[in-house]
């Protein structure tokens, strides 16, 4: 479904449990499970295994359960019934929480941000399995059934206001799940976890020395590191228009520019640092949209948000806050 962009050197053993010395009887405790069609992992350090793989297992079904609600291609989801209905009455208030901030994600960014971007998607998908890419008529009408403010939000329904809509929940699905993967956890009193879920959640530290750490790779190396950071209290979330391409050279892929009907053309990636993982995972392609002007503009108006931006020559920019490399 979406970005394996970073590297958790510090998750310990994918499925299983490890152990790592802290303090007394304080060890890493690990696990994994599949949603968004790939593996989600959680590492948490406690002194009691059984309560850290009670909660570790809470934490997996809760984004699993994001999974099948926000799921596109899952027909049971929320939102595959929305898409090949139209409406879907009595949201689950998880889906009516993410549609919110995906409104005030399109108001803040002027609509870089747009959740109805799928007929987009679709279009270009299509056109690529041919082997070619859409007509200039093909890509205006997928462009007129994009609009975030057709879109109507009410506790009681969700609905198109035009037919033949669509969304897609792939730039905020994976934060929000780690955040309610994060909010399970906690339930148990664990205060030390690193989440992936496709977008990361850190709190505390993986030892009393270390801190936990993570990589982002680098757009046109899948082998290689652009930046290693250390990764406290935080949640991270990478953009790129390398994990679903429709051209070889990178200027088509999955990111769509709603004003221009196509994939904006300046960056390359965009990793955000961010107080949740729906708003990191949100902002990543906001400004991957909007490009490094616009994006550290924003970025510089709200609380506790950095990014760092590749652009497509492979040039650099951090704003002030974003962390050095390790």
């Amino acid at each position: 479904m979406k970005r394996r962009t970073f590297i958790a050197s510090a998750i310990g053993a994918i499925g299983g449990i490890s152990a790592c010395a802290w303090s007394g009887n304080d060890r890493l405790h690990s696990g994994a499970a599949l949603a968004f069609g790939t593996t989600i992992s959680i590492s948490v350090v406690h002194d009691d295994a059984d309560l850290a793989q009670r909660a570790i297992a809470d934490g997996l079904m809760a984004a699993q359960a994001v999974d099948r609600l926000m799921s596109i291609y899952n027909p049971a989801s929320q939102v595959y019934l929305l898409n090949r209905d139209g409406m879907v009455l009595r949201p689950d208030a998880r889906l009516l929480e993410v549609l919110k901030q995906a409104a005030q994600l399109s108001q803040m960014s002027d609509g870089a941000f747009d959740v109805t971007v799928q007929p987009l998607w679709r279009l270009y998908s299509e056109s690529a399995a041919r082997g070619g890419l859409p007509s200039v008529a093909e890509r205006r009408r997928a462009q007129a059934l994009v609009g975030w403010r057709q879109l109507e939000i009410d506790d009681a329904i969700i609905r198109f206001r035009r037919p033949d809509m669509a969304l897609t929940l792939n730039g905020l699905a994976q934060g929000y799940a780690a955040d309610q993967a994060l909010a399970a956890i906690q339930a148990h009193g664990i205060r030390h976890a690193l989440l992936d879920t496709g977008e990361f959640v850190a709190r505390g530290r993986k030892s009393r020395r270390h801190p936990w750490i993570l990589g982002v790779r680098d757009p046109r190396d899948a082998g290689a590191l652009a930046a290693t950071l250390y990764a406290q209290g935080c949640s991270v979330a990478t953009s790129g228009d390398y994990e679903c391409t429709f051209t070889p050279d990178y200027r088509h892929h999955h990111i769509f520019d709603p004003t221009a009907g196509d994939s904006p053309d300046e960056l390359a990636s965009v990793t955000v640092l961010a107080p949740n993982a729906l708003l990191a995972d949100g902002l990543s392609t906001a400004f991957m949209v909007m490009g490094w002007d616009r994006a550290s503009a924003l970025a510089a108006k709200l609380p506790a948000i950095d990014l760092m931006s590749i652009d497509k020559q492979g040039r650099e920019k951090r704003s002030a806050g974003f962390p050095s490399d390790v």
